[in-house]
């Protein structure tokens, strides 16, 4: 099975970490290191993470850090990594909807 970023969750991670890096950033640098083990963790178990509540698809879930969800698509041969972001933060459910349709 791989692991593929989307661009949008990677662009999600740089966003993350270039924030979080104008205070700290060994702790940016951390927090996206933490982001990569938790994605690779998925490479062994991809059904670790929860559905994502909002849209309720067994194949669509999630892995939460801290305040970070991290949304993944379980496919047939690969698990793809949708989007990063603060939980504190609405889904996008019809951008979700739509990367998982066009892949």
């Amino acid at each position: 099975m791989k692991i593929k970023w989307t661009k949008e969750a990677l662009f999600n991670i740089q966003e993350i970490e270039d924030f979080i890096s104008q205070d700290d950033q060994t702790a940016a640098i951390n927090l996206t290191n933490k982001f990569i083990s938790l994605v690779e963790d998925l490479f062994n178990f991809p059904k670790k993470g929860r559905i994502v509540p909002e849209l309720s698809f067994d194949q669509i879930r999630e892995t939460l850090y801290k305040n970070y969800r991290i949304v993944y698509l379980i496919k047939k041969n690969s698990i793809e990594i949708l989007t990063v972001f603060e939980g504190h933060k609405l889904l996008d459910k019809e951008n979700i909807i739509t990367q998982t349709k066009s892949n």
